[in-house]
């Protein structure tokens, strides 16, 4: 090849030669033979051990990066694979110089600030990015593509790396600065981000810990604190916050994600910045934001102190800032799953160094192979049926000073059931088996007014306590004050049902609308006698029951009243 030629190959960029390969559907990088390699991505070499005098033998770490403590790294890459065939071509001459690289179309779930999705692209050097710490016992072991998936997002208030030096506590051990517990449905129609405020008092449990040099050691849980000492307080670890979630939610995660500011910066720059709006100036001189209102496409150190940002929105406290956060992931959200970023090469090359160096993950998620299956999951997704929401909460009454926060507990306890019994927040049309004509048509008709309607609630099958949790529901919620608790029924019933006589009719369709009762669970029959001597429909809930309040459609539930919640299609301005 002449020097003009060379000078040629040598100013390609990468990425502007991947080609689509028909049968696959995948991107692969073809270079000439005589092409020189990229020296980015590749498989990574171990690097250098100091064997020497009294060295310990350990890899030594890159200049500028910090090493956390307790965190391991994984071991050496493996053996590059034998030279063969590669994809799907007829097999040609071997040459040293080509290399084919595979692209993959799924998406990878990373990070906390940055939740649910980015690019993926499949290189046996990226696990050597991966830190991981263990889960000691506190998950599920691990999502499984066949359930529900909780996934608990976590973002720390830890100052590492260059720039940080003006956020978040100079001090701190890496606190549960932001966490969010993500729950995508088993069937992957919807899901539902959780944001747990930091200040909220909890009760967080005895947590056994790995310890640096492999032993555990139990760390003493604490009563009336924050929620976010869960994590780095006392030397509590990731694992810790995954306890004092389930105590709080009743729902187990699988796995942990933890990032830290730096994750912010490096996700949105690899994207090129994503489209932010205000109702309003905002010149925060504590997050350094300083932008007019209108639209904006930030990213770096302006992405950091936009999620950062809370004097200046809403109330100026934490429950503001988890809203101009949750506005944030919505657009990054956006942003991953659009063609500009799926179909460019150059982009998902640097979203994966990106997002596998902002991670740290727990132990039974600590690989590409184990990261890519996660993020195809979460590919299936469509943004209008990713809910947005926040632990239901008000300001602790026992506070003068307001500082902190406390359950509100019924629509508390109504969200957290939600989400542990896979129902979505946002309405979800599936195909359904018509209803022969005759049971459809109970549901056809006039309704009464729910304090018209009387109705008493027997547990035929569903966990212990649901028949005084509906009633709370029905008399304190749906205005159904004329309903009353019967007790246990004499066998279980696999479905609710609602039995009533045909002059109840109008009553037993008020509350299968309440309900979210199908024609097939309404049973025309007989009234019986209330404890007032009147005549009352009986609503029996069977091991279908999914909580109270939530619909038994299966479709979707009522969300909560005073619960606020927003979905990841939709473009809002903080105010």
């Amino acid at each position: 090849m002449d020097a003009q030629g060379r000078e040629r190959t040598e100013n390609v960029d990468p990425a502007d030669q991947w080609v689509l390969n028909p049968d696959t559907g995948e991107y692969e990088l073809r270079l000439p033979p005589s092409a020189p390699q990229p020296a980015v991505p590749g498989p990574r070499r171990p690097a250098p051990r100091d064997t020497a005098g009294g060295g310990t033998g350990r890899r030594t770490a890159a200049p500028g990066r910090e090493v956390p403590p307790q965190r391991r790294r994984r071991g050496t890459p493996p053996e590059e694979p034998a030279p063969g065939r590669r994809g799907r071509r007829p097999a040609k001459k071997k040459s040293r110089g080509k290399r084919i690289l595979l692209w993959t179309g799924g998406t990878m779930a990373f990070v906390v600030l940055a939740t649910a999705v980015g690019g993926y692209l499949y290189l046996e050097h990226l696990n050597d990015n991966i830190q991981s710490l263990p889960d000691d016992g506190a998950g599920t072991g691990g999502f499984q593509k066949d359930k529900a998936i909780n996934i608990l997002l976590i973002g720390t208030d830890k100052r590492t790396g260059d720039g940080n030096d003006g956020y978040g506590d100079a001090g701190s051990a890496g606190h549960a600065d932001t966490t969010i517990l993500l729950h995508v449905s088993k069937d992957r129609s919807n899901a539902t981000a959780l944001s747990i405020p930091r200040d909220l008092i909890v009760d967080i449990p005895d947590c056994p810990t790995t310890q640096e040099d492999g032993t555990e050691k139990v760390i003493p849980g604490s009563t009336g604190v924050r929620f976010n000492t869960s994590l780095g307080q006392d030397g509590r670890t990731p694992s810790c916050t995954m306890r004092t979630v389930t105590e709080l939610t009743g729902v187990t995660p699988d796995n942990f994600m933890v990032a830290d500011f730096n994750a912010v910066k490096t996700l949105t720059t690899a994207v090129d910045g994503v489209e932010v709006c205000l109702a309003k100036d905002i010149d925060d001189p504590d997050s350094h934001l300083k932008l007019p209102a209108g639209k904006h496409t930030i990213e770096g150190e302006q992405a950091l102190a936009f999620v950062r940002t809370r004097h200046s929105v809403g109330f100026g406290g934490d429950l503001s800032r988890i809203e101009i956060q949750q506005q944030f992931l919505s657009s990054l959200m956006r942003k991953l799953k659009s063609n500009d970023t799926l179909t460019s090469p150059s982009k998902m090359l640097k979203l994966a160094e990106a997002g596998t160096e902002a991670l740290t993950v727990d132990s039974q998620l600590d690989s590409i192979g184990k990261l890519k299956d996660l993020g195809l999951e979460l590919g299936k997704l469509n943004t209008k049926n990713l809910t947005f929401t926040t632990v239901p909460v008000d300001d602790n009454p026992a506070e003068k000073v307001k500082a902190t926060v406390v359950l509100r507990e019924a629509p508390a306890r109504q969200v957290f059931d939600m989400i542990k019994n896979d129902v979505s927040f946002t309405e979800v049309k599936k195909k359904e088996k018509k209803e022969a004509a005759a049971v459809a048509a109970r549901l056809k008709g006039t309704k009464s007014d729910p304090d018209e309607v009387r109705v008493r609630i027997l547990n035929g099958g569903a966990p212990s306590g649901s028949a005084s949790q509906e009633l709370n529901y029905l008399q304190l919620e749906a205005g159904v004050t004329k309903s009353e608790n019967a007790g246990n029924a004499p066998e279980e019933l696999k479905k609710t049902t609602l039995e009533y006589a045909p002059d109840q009719a109008d009553q037993a369709r008020r509350l299968a609308d309440i309900l979210g009762l199908s024609g097939s669970a309404m049973k025309p029959g007989e009234s019986v006698t209330n404890s007032q001597g009147l005549p009352a429909m009986t609503l029996t809930l069977g091991k279908d029951f999914k909580g109270a309040g939530v619909k038994l459609d299966a479709t979707s539930g009522k969300t909560p009243e005073g619960v606020q919640k927003s979905t990841a299609d939709k473009v809002e301005c903080a105010e």
